[in-house]
């Protein structure tokens, strides 16, 4: 069994930073890549970065919106990544997931669908006032 527990979110105004961390825990016997995703209401879950430390190094991955204002990072001694987050837009607003994929995926890249994810986290809000 594999835990994931989010924290950081919080209510920031527009403009303002957060970031958000994601610890592993439990059963893991490998990490292929961990990631985050987000969901406001009424809408799909969608990508939003995601990091992976199997094959030739690292490589992180992110969708197009957050690309100069997120950056996804990891702790090499800890089953740890984090999420910051500057330049925090009301439309950022909506709960966070982390997700942790154990195994090889697809020539080494970045899984961005959620489905590729075995393992989820309970999520934290994150509230971007104007």
């Amino acid at each position: 069994q594999v835990q994931l527990v989010e924290s950081g979110g919080g209510l920031v105004q527009a403009g303002g930073s957060l970031r958000l961390s994601c610890a592993a825990s439990g059963r893991i016997n490998s990490i292929y890549a961990m990631g985050w995703f987000r969901q406001a209401p009424g809408k799909e879950r969608e990508f939003v970065a995601a990091i992976r430390w199997s094959g030739d190094g690292i490589k992180t991955g992110y969708a197009d919106p957050m690309k100069g204002r997120f950056t996804i990072s990891r702790d090499n001694a800890k089953d740890t990544v984090w999420l910051q987050m500057n330049s925090l837009r009301p439309e950022d607003t909506a709960v966070y997931y982390c997700a942790l994929r154990p195994n090889w995926y697809d020539n080494y890249e970045v899984p961005i669908k959620p489905g590729l994810y075995d393992y989820w986290g309970q999520g934290t809000q994150v509230t971007v006032s104007s």
